[in-house]
């Protein structure tokens, strides 16, 4: 996407909110006009942009754990059947177990620090790189495989040069998808409990009825998720030029 069709979108969001303010004559404590919020942004720039460093490095170390965990589990659970069996069943209950339910547990055992957020996004991010990656290694074209079975490959050598860079498509779909669900693991832990961050913010602005600066803050953090993702989608069509899905797209 480019920065001038960027731009267009969020001109015309801005104007759709300004209008749905002037429209419905709501008053700014219930939801306050984009000017409203710019000003709060730039009264509290120093406050808000100490909270984003500290929400940005709790999504990064999340998604470089849990996108590392996650290919590792992918890894194992292909080579080893028995690790398949093991694994599986951990997969399947970090995703059915509603990730509010384990907030609290991770604030207990983890503290109200950094370590707690970034757990909480690992565990979020976890579940879309396996599932991606080990799809992409169990759907690898059968006669390539029965070339590298006929020419004598071993297994580890089939899965080095041969399911690895085949499911990296996949892989690259389950790191969008991370990208784009990192945040929500951070500002959940946040909320629960913490002592900075964006979500910290957003809930003691909502606490003290200054709904112009938890909308500046929820701004940030837009921008912030929005860049993430077109970082990690710009690296990966770097990464995988040969890939259609990835290849630069023509403007």
């Amino acid at each position: 996407m480019s920065l001038a069709r960027l731009s267009l979108i969020t001109c015309g969001l801005l104007a759709v909110w300004q209008t749905v303010v002037w429209a419905t004559g709501v008053p700014p404590y219930i939801l306050p006009g984009p000017w409203r919020v710019a000003r709060a942004w730039e009264a509290h720039i120093g406050v808000i942009l100490d909270h984003t460093a500290r929400t940005a490095s709790e999504i990064l170390l999340g998604l470089l754990l849990g996108a590392a965990l996650g290919a590792v589990s992918a890894l194992a659970m292909t080579a080893f059947r028995p690790a398949r069996l093991w694994l599986m069943p951990v997969l399947v209950v970090s995703q059915a177990v509603p990730v509010f339910a384990l907030a609290p547990l991770l604030v207990l055992w983890f503290g109200y620090g950094i370590a707690s957020k970034v757990a909480m996004a690992t565990l979020i991010i976890f579940f879309p790189v396996t599932t991606s990656f080990l799809d992409g290694l169990r759907r690898t074209d059968p006669g390539w495989m029965d070339l590298a079975q006929t020419m004598g490959a071993s297994q580890w050598a089939a899965l080095r040069h041969i399911r690895i860079p085949a499911a990296l498509p996949s892989l690259a779909s389950g790191l969008r998808v991370a990208a784009a669900v990192a945040p929500i693991g951070a500002v959940i832990g946040e909320w629960v409990g913490s002592s900075g961050g964006l979500g910290y913010l957003m809930l003691h602005a909502n606490a003290r009825m200054q709904v112009d600066l938890l909308f500046a803050a929820l701004a940030t953090l837009a921008v912030l998720a929005v860049a993430l993702y077109f970082a990690v989608d710009a690296g990966l069509r770097r990464a995988l030029p040969w890939v259609p899905e990835t290849a630069p797209a023509r403007e």
